[in-house]
């Protein structure tokens, strides 16, 4: 069932809620090739969006408020781009962008010569490990970070030529994540996602979400070369959430409709059109954005737990950017949990402030 949220943010700012097509309850009204055509790939899923955003504020006479987009996850992916499009296409411009979990640089190596997607990895790694500890502080991350960026990165970039710097980085990522020595000498010290979320329980027969790895499920397949069961998170909120959003909508609310509410839809991912890729990232819509607008304020925000959109990575992102006036226009902030780090209620108070500052003052 549905109860109060503590944490919202109604008591400063009025919430307009977008589900794209094929999610929730928003359907296309054209065929299935012309619907994929419309509105199942990158571009085009950019264009619509940034145009019901227009539509609206036209309609409802909103062009000259304060606006600010949030976006989560693939949300966070389409935070930036549709703030470029309506400021460069449209007319539109935002006083501000909240990146909620975003999906923002994908793009940054395949790990194979690119040291990126072993850094970004491993300080959420190292703060799940933490966390069960009992010892997850913002002094214990600042030194994640430091290593991360500091011998960490010089190990890997080194490789063969210094054996001794290797074994010291793998003796020291061992005591940092607390996974089995040899798991750890085998990888050679890069921590592959997929692979520790199998490792780190597996002697309880259980296996990590990539949201957030200290949430777990019995492994059904444990004996399979990779994991073949759902996530832990996703498998466990996808009932839930359907039940109470058409409850609250067709019973609270009083909006009698019979369609399938879409809370994951499937579909949507067989149709999607990959020619046009997410993985670019949104990096250069960011700096774009933040370019043209000198008023424009992004905050992301973070879990530390969480490994489908490690925060490392939106803070090595953050630190290539050149300073576009005030440096502080563009922040990331970690919190204590996973993807949906909100969730908990030690951070909400902390992420309402944020968000409320950034409103009133810019």
């Amino acid at each position: 069932m549905l109860t109060d949220n503590p944490g919202t943010w109604l008591d400063f700012t009025d919430l307009v809620f977008i589900d794209p097509i094929g999610t929730g309850f928003s359907r296309s009204l054209v065929d299935e090739a012309e619907t994929k055509k419309l509105f199942y790939g990158a571009t085009p899923d950019i264009e619509y969006l940034s145009l019901v955003i227009y539509k609206w504020l036209v309609q409802n006479d909103r062009l000259l408020d304060k606006k600010y987009l949030v976006g989560e996850s693939y949300g966070g992916y389409r935070g930036p781009r549709i703030t470029h499009y309506l400021q460069s296409r449209l007319g539109v411009a935002m006083n501000g962008v909240v990146l909620v979990s975003p999906y923002l640089n994908p793009e940054a190596g395949d790990g194979n010569l690119s040291p990126i997607p072993w850094l970004t990895a491993l300080p959420s790694i190292t703060a799940a490990h933490l966390e069960s500890e009992g010892k997850l502080t913002p002094e214990a991350m600042q030194q994640v970070m430091a290593y991360t960026r500091g011998d960490y990165a010089a190990a890997l970039l080194k490789g063969r030529s210094d054996t001794a710097a290797t074994d010291a980085m793998i003796a020291h990522v061992t005591e940092m994540t607390g996974l089995d020595p040899k798991f750890v000498k085998f990888a050679g010290g890069r921590l592959d996602i997929g692979a520790y979320l199998r490792e780190v329980h597996r002697t309880q027969g259980l296996i990590g979400s990539v949201y957030d790895s200290n949430v777990t499920a019995p492994d059904p397949f444990p004996y399979a070369p990779t994991q073949e069961s759902g996530d832990p998170i996703l498998e466990s909120i996808i009932a839930p959430t359907t039940t109470a959003m058409v409850d609250f909508i067709t019973r609270t609310m009083g909006w009698k409709y019979d369609g399938r509410y879409e809370a994951l839809s499937y579909d949507v991912n067989r149709q999607w059109d990959r020619s046009d890729d997410l993985r670019k990232g949104a990096v250069g819509d960011l700096r774009e954005s933040v370019a043209a607008d000198p008023k424009l304020r992004v905050l992301i925000v973070h879990g530390w737990n969480d490994l489908s959109c490690p925060f490392m990575g939106s803070v090595l992102t953050v630190d290539q950017m050149p300073v576009m006036g005030d440096a502080s226009r563009v922040q990331v902030h970690e919190f204590p949990g996973g993807h949906m780090f909100y969730t908990r209620t030690v951070n909400q108070d902390s992420l309402h402030k944020l968000a409320e500052t950034m409103v009133e003052t810019h």
